[in-house]
């Protein structure tokens, strides 16, 4: 359980830096423009170099988030499911039968009080049956 937190946490942090990473990458337009002048050429890393750079940072991170994928859907698999009643081959008592004693010392359930039924009165206009 601790290490599927890990993974996750791994997971959402790799996640964001790829929004991140691909937010910052400018489009196949912005190469037209820069090639005229725009004066979107004068970054840090030149006029290509932060592409480059850029696009295999994604990549590794694309890469990372798979495995995480792959690994989060291995640990989710190696967790039991809890078993049911039906499954632990378990028999519930015929109706009518006598319960094994409680902690308690009561072999029986207490019976609820039963509660009346008043009969439906006729709606005004309405004839009685």
């Amino acid at each position: 359980m601790l290490l599927q937190s890990i993974v996750l946490i791994f997971h959402i942090g790799v996640g964001l830096l790829i929004i991140g990473l691909v937010l910052l990458q400018r489009g196949k337009g912005a190469d037209a423009g820069a090639g005229f002048g725009a004066g979107a050429s004068g970054t840090v890393f030149g006029a290509r170099g932060a592409s480059n750079f850029l696009s295999r940072a994604t990549g590794v991170l694309a890469t990372a988030f798979f495995a995480t994928s792959l690994a989060l859907a291995y640990l989710a698999g190696e967790q039991q499911a809890p078993t049911s009643l039906m499954e632990q081959g378990m028999e519930m008592p015929a109706p009518g039968a006598e319960l094994a004693p409680s902690a308690f010392g009561e072999t029986e359930l207490p019976q609820l009080p039963t509660i009346g039924v008043e009969p439906e009165l006729p709606i005004e206009g309405e004839a009685p049956e």
